[in-house]
């Protein structure tokens, strides 16, 4: 801790005999942090420790000590990590050149500060996934995209014929990640991720990044002022990490960089070098939507409960535009129902459970295929989502903890309902003979009480 940081709060401790530092986080990038302002009086410590601004000579006084510690930190911490992996001096020194810290960033945990919850993320209110799928969103994106398939044809044709991944899917990413690119990065990226490795909730992952975009500069792709990054580190139009573009990041272009930030072609071939590599599998598409009869159980979604599509088929499972089901032979297609049976249903593939590589998220996944496909067929899902809500993610925290507590595998107590929480909410609700959804609930809530 910062000597000076600590003199102070111990004085405030001692004045009024309660732990020390208070403190409150910030639930917006555009919020200034709030931290104990502890160098004037105790009545200025305790007003910072709940109001959004305090007098700004506390403020300024308070954040000049963080700065130079931060600066300290560059040269003791940063530059040993760098030098181990390969990094040279002048590129560090260019890169690190007026880098002071983004205070502006989320997330942030400065110096001295306990760790706490994000009060006002943890309880944000349990929804139904529909306003994830805007129809608005989604047909501008449909509409922007065919203009950019048609555009980029010779591309894409060219980095499918390499990688095996379709065009579709190539560019539904792009949309999403990057708007095609449109989307302005706002944030010079080494000085995001040096706060972020710094003062961050999750200083020991962005400490790994760092290095790796000190790598990427040393290796000579991109200069600093041209590395520009999202405020979390995600790089360039494909938003990848730095350790991810070290490993995907391809020059398709043949200009001997490798270029995500100006270069369409390569990004759209990185793209397809990370699908190709997590496992896509060429010629196989990544998902239908379905329609599942009521006496089948919602809990058999999952990618531990995959099964043919021929027993699917037994089951009573359909097309849910009246098709007839895909031939796989004897590969396995996994049931997805991000809603329970408040919402549609799915059957993927295993190119489905790779797109969710890209952001770790079944509703991430299931919005760039959908995409994907209004590319073609422009129309929105045939299933409708229901409204849910009236429950925080608090709430889905401790229920997930009673439902590990009797036993069910839950996949995290994080307050997130993914399927492996679908699935034992539909478990639990079966064991009790009540209304199977596979969604948390309000009458579930009290049920756990």
């Amino acid at each position: 801790m910062i000597p000076q940081m600590q003199i102070a709060r111990e004085r405030v401790a001692a004045v009024m005999r309660v732990p020390s530092p208070i403190s409150a986080k910030r639930s917006s990038r555009r919020t200034a942090p709030i931290a104990v302002r502890a160098t004037r009086s105790v009545l200025v410590a305790l007003i910072a420790a709940v109001l959004p601004s305090v007098p700004a000579a506390a403020e300024t006084l308070d954040r000049r000590e963080v700065e130079r510690s931060f600066q300290a930190w560059i040269a003791t911490d940063a530059w040993p990590l760098a030098t181990a992996a390969g990094v040279a001096r002048t590129t560090f020194d260019r890169a690190f050149k007026g880098v002071t810290l983004d205070w502006n960033l989320p997330e942030l945990q400065p110096p001295g500060q306990p760790i706490k919850e994000h009060e006002i993320e943890w309880q944000t209110e349990f929804r139904s996934p529909a306003p994830y799928f805007g129809e608005a969103g989604l047909k501008t994106l449909a509409r922007q995209g065919r203009s950019r398939l048609a555009k980029w044809r010779k591309t894409l044709d060219a980095v499918e014929a390499r990688y095996g991944v379709p065009a579709e899917i190539l560019v539904a990413i792009w949309g999403k990640e990057s708007g095609f690119g449109e989307v302005k990065l706002p944030e010079p990226a080494i000085r995001a991720l040096a706060t972020q490795a710094f003062m961050g909730r999750r200083g020991a992952f962005y400490r790994k990044e760092l290095i790796a975009a000190l790598q990427i500069l040393e290796n000579g792709d991109i200069s600093p002022e041209g590395m520009r990054s999202s405020w979390a580190g995600g790089l360039g139009q494909p938003q990848f990490l730095p350790s991810l573009y070290l490993v995907y990041a391809v020059d398709f272009d043949g200009d001997g960089h490798r270029d995500i930030w100006d270069s369409v072609p390569d990004t759209l071939a990185s793209i397809a070098n990370f699908l190709a590599n997590e496992g896509w599998r060429r010629g196989e598409g990544w998902a239908f939507e379905a329609t599942l009869p009521a006496n089948v159980s919602c809990a058999l979604e999952g990618p531990e409960r995959g099964r043919p599509l021929a027993e699917w088929a037994r089951l009573g499972l359909t097309r849910a535009d009246g098709g007839a089901l895909p031939s796989r032979g004897d590969d396995a297609a996994f049931l997805l129902m991000p809603a329970g049976r408040l919402g549609p249903a799915f059957m993927v593939t295993g190119n489905f459970y790779v797109l969710k590589q890209y952001n770790r998220s079944d509703l991430y996944a299931l919005y760039v295929g959908h995409l994907a496909d209004r590319f073609g067929e422009d129309r929105p899902f045939r299933g409708t989502w229901t409204s849910v809500g009236g429950i925080s993610r608090g709430d889905v925290r401790r229920l997930q903890e009673r439902l590990v507590a009797e036993g069910h595998d839950v996949g995290g107590t994080d307050g997130l309902v993914g399927s492996k929480t679908r699935v034992a909410v539909g478990m639990w609700q079966a064991e009790r003979s009540l209304p199977v959804t596979c969604l948390p609930d309000t009458r579930l809530i009290r049920g756990l009480d």
